[in-house]
Formats: structure tokens, sequence, C-alpha cells
């Protein structure tokens, strides 16, 4: 599948539980309800899925934990805060550099405005034509 079609369907996702819970809920329950809608739409998806991270060669141990790995290829990321900080785009290119996936979405669900509440963020070293599209696999 191309990334912008999966990029889509996961949006398309994302909208159906904010319109069915709304705002103010745990980080956890939009997960699940997440995890729900991928079934639905028959997506692979992973949750809450362990980053191992390398420091000069050694294995730090179990630092993180992705919230969704859809299609072992887009991470989301999922807050219900006030606001996106920095820091959480900083978080969720850190997670594209150590697991080398291409894309990543930061959707704050705790906002008024979900369409200015999810963030796509490329992996920038990793080569991939987003724009024609070009499927990665």
């Amino acid at each position: 599948m191309m990334l912008n079609d999966l990029t889509y369907k996961i949006r398309g996702a994302i909208f159906s539980v904010y319109n069915e819970l709304g705002p103010g809920l745990l980080e956890s329950i939009y997960e699940a309800a997440l995890s729900v809608e991928f079934d639905h739409l028959g997506l692979m998806y992973q949750a809450q899925v362990p980053v191992n991270v390398l420091y000069k060669g050694k294995d730090l141990g179990l630092a993180y934990r992705m919230d969704l790995l859809v299609d072992n290829l887009i991470i989301i990321e999922i807050k219900s805060v006030t606001e996106i900080q920095d820091i959480h785009l900083k978080q969720l290119n850190t997670y594209l550099k150590i697991t080398q996936k291409p894309l990543g979405l930061l959707v704050n669900f705790n906002s008024l405005d979900l369409n200015k509440s999810i963030k796509r963020v490329i992996n920038s070293n990793i080569k991939t034509n987003f724009d024609t599209d070009t499927a990665v696999r």
C-alpha cells in the first residue's frame, strides 16, 4: 500500500474515533478505540511497541514504547494534552530515527479542532519520495 493511501486510512480512523468519543479522555482510551478502527479497516498494527535504544553499540534496555505502529511503517503517537509542545514532536522524531520508520503521526485528541491537531512527521534520514507517493516495502 502507498504511504499516502495508508496515511489517509489512518486519518479516517482518527477522525472516526474523535467524532464518536470527543476530546478530553485518556490516551489509553483513544489507543484502544483506534485499535478497533484499525481492525475494522483491516490494517495491520501493533500497540505499545517496545523501542530498544542502542548507545555506542550497547542496548540500554526497554526505554520507550510507541503507542501504535501501523503496517510496520507509520508510528502513531497519541496525546491528550492542552496543546502539542515541541518536545512531543521531538519525541516522535527520535522514534523515527531509532526505528528507521519513514513516517509518524502525532495526534492530540484533546482539541476542539482535530484537523489542526494531527502533525505528520517525515523521517528525513530515509530516502522516500512522498511527492510521488512511492510504496515502501
